[in-house]
């Protein structure tokens, strides 16, 4: 049996970015730099959540906002300007240290939903907090009802369709989702749902935030779209992937099975090209791994690799680089444009938020954004979920129906639920 070398439970990210030390008067925005080591300090964030606060776990920090000093409008703008305006605008008025926290859909040129927090608490990454092993609460018991869309033979035959042109030359990949709509007798937990989340993956980017009124928007996701801490840039884009298994044999023989797969190295390596040409006008130097490695999360592997630079120019923000960067082949697929086309007539939905971007930047442009996958939108009794696959000339359409399936197990256990 092959072995598995380099495999990371997360991706492997930069060191926690300082932030300013607050002003001598007290101001509403502050986000204090997270070098505390304290048992709790972390997990107290999380138990903290309460619905309409905003939380953010990635592995440098943890982030508890409350409120709203501002949102960053919607406009015809770019919006890493918007967001650059309303953070000088904020240190103008005498808050210190603002950072902006939020979600920007799919869709770039749909609405935002970004906001500068009227307070910010920031603690260590909850990866490095003992009390993040003590085990959650379970789902409250409750009756589920699970309506997929679309059905997973009709999503079948939009792989097939997608791979029959893919044939025909007329692109290289498309990524295809579908849904889930979960149905309870009651309004969901979000504060119970988002700890069984970061619990269960604690070294990977945890978030909850309202993206409109009465609407959540909630994750796990595993894949750090960029990061800019200084002048050290950090992406990393998976693409790739296989399900975990509870039998230790046969989960390590899937990884080493991904690491061997011509499909997948070769999905893999068109992503890792469109990050590398997309971050590499903004650096003084890029390195690119040759070959991936593994990462794993609760429920799947990932064929991953992690691209790091310097940035060239100290006026770019990371929310700059991660707009030129989205979407990847990863969530969208290559050529760009025709694979955009090909998902609007394939998919009966809207995405969304799903496979836009999520996170965090200060007035330095400094930030973490990641990509918006593992994720669900709350609204009243329902959740909707999110789940999508890579499609390449040699997808066999019944695989990647399952791999859909495997990664809506990330959301479901949170739930308590069951396709």
């Amino acid at each position: 049996m092959s072995t598995v070398p380099q495999v990371a439970a997360h991706p492997p990210a930069s060191a926690p970015i300082p932030t300013p030390s607050p002003a001598p008067a007290p101001a509403p925005v502050r986000a204090a730099s997270p070098t505390s080591s304290a048992v709790g300090a972390a997990t107290g964030l999380l138990d903290a959540f309460r619905a309409g606060d905003r939380f953010l776990a990635t592995p440098t920090r943890t982030l508890l906002a409350h409120g709203a000093l501002s949102e960053v409008p919607h406009g015809t703008d770019p919006i890493a300007e918007r967001v650059a305006d309303a953070l000088a605008e904020a240190r103008a008025g005498r808050h210190s240290a603002p950072v902006v926290m939020g979600a920007i859909p799919f869709d770039q040129d749909a609405p935002a939903a970004l906001v500068v927090p009227e307070t910010v608490r920031t603690g260590p990454a909850l990866a490095s907090d003992p009390l993040v092993a003590l085990p959650a609460d379970a789902p409250r018991a409750g009756a589920w009802t699970v309506r997929p869309h679309p059905a997973p033979e009709v999503y079948a035959k939009g792989v097939a369709a997608a791979v029959d042109r893919m044939w025909n030359g007329e692109f290289s990949k498309v990524v295809l989702a579908r849904t889930l709509e979960v149905t309870g007798p009651g309004e969901p937990d979000i504060a119970a749902m988002l700890r069984r989340l970061a619990r269960r993956d604690p070294c990977g980017y945890t978030f909850a935030l309202p993206t409109r009124p009465g609407r959540t928007l909630l994750g796990a996701s595993p894949e750090l779209l960029v990061s800019r801490r200084g002048d050290r840039l950090v992406s990393n884009p998976l693409a790739g992937s296989t399900p975990r298994s509870d039998d230790l044999a046969e989960d390590v023989r899937r990884a080493a099975a991904l690491l061997e797969s011509a499909k997948d190295l070769h999905e893999h390596a068109v992503v890792v090209d469109a990050v590398h040409q997309a971050m590499a006008p903004y650096c003084s130097a890029i390195d690119v791994p040759a070959r991936p490695s593994l990462i794993r999360t609760a429920a799947m592997w990932h064929l991953s690799s992690t691209v790091t630079g310097i940035l060239a120019h100290p006026e770019v923000s990371a929310l700059e680089i991660a707009s030129s960067l989205h979407p990847t082949p990863a969530v969208c697929g290559t050529p760009t444009p025709l694979a955009r086309e090909v998902i609007r007539e394939t998919e009966p939905f809207d995405r969304g938020f799903f496979t836009g971007i999520v996170g965090w930047g200060d007035a330095d442009g400094n930030g973490e954004w990641v990509v918006t996958i593992r994720c669900a939108e709350a609204e009243e009794r329902t959740l909707r979920l999110y789940a999508g696959a890579g499609v390449v000339a040699a997808s066999v359409p019944e695989d990647e129906t399952a791999e859909t399936a495997a990664k809506f197990r990330t959301f479901l256990h949170a739930v308590g639920a069951e396709l």
